[in-house]
């Protein structure tokens, strides 16, 4: 069983029967993202080290272009895609096992969790439940903010410090508090004049 058959699988968004040998493979990922987050998050590294690591982590060239500020947690490493001149600031934690896509741009705080996974309400099977989060381009996520499972967040969109996320987000609209709710909708052909 390879990581990419794994990945195959749970972009599927199957995770809940996972037979034992897809569960070792899927545990050794786990491993060995927690040995690369603690080289991270352990030491200084210059800003070309950090995307080094980074790239290694993911299984993807991430382009240099990308900052980060350590620490930094990640449960799996292999489906986080980072797109061009992202910043993640200090803290941040990455559940990433369902999928997690950064669009250009983007900007995200301090202690901001990323979760792709939750479980079933039902106390008698807690099975997994598994989907992805879709970061937009140009997108500020502020300090943390917390986006769970499925959420889709439009290009430009804003979200405030401490809010939750657990709905889509339209693009260039601002929401903030706990669950999320829409504070405005920015008129960017004002930020266009400028």
């Amino acid at each position: 069983m390879t990581i990419e058959e794994i990945l195959e699988y749970i972009n599927s968004d199957r995770i809940e029967d996972m037979t034992e040998e897809m569960h070792e493979c899927f545990m050794r990922q786990s491993q060995a993202a927690i040995k690369q987050t603690m080289e991270l998050n352990t030491k200084y590294h210059t800003p070309e080290e950090i995307v080094r690591i980074m790239s290694e982590l993911t299984g993807e060239e991430v382009d240099e272009s990308f900052s980060l500020f350590p620490p930094f947690y990640t449960d799996f490493g292999r489906n986080i895609h980072i797109g061009k001149n992202v910043f993640i600031n200090s803290g941040c934690s990455f559940q990433d096992q369902g999928g997690i896509y950064i669009g250009d741009d983007t900007l995200i705080g301090h202690r901001v969790v990323l979760a792709t996974l939750d479980h079933d309400l039902n106390p008698y099977d807690r099975h997994l439940l598994c989907a992805p989060i879709h970061i937009g381009n140009r997108v500020w996520i502020g300090a943390g903010a917390i986006i769970t499972r499925g959420v889709t967040i439009g290009d430009g969109a804003v979200i405030a410090a401490g809010a939750v996320v657990t709905k889509d987000v339209e693009e260039n609209t601002i929401v903030g508090g706990v669950p999320a709710k829409v504070i405005k909708t920015l008129d960017v052909e004002k930020f266009k004049e400028v």
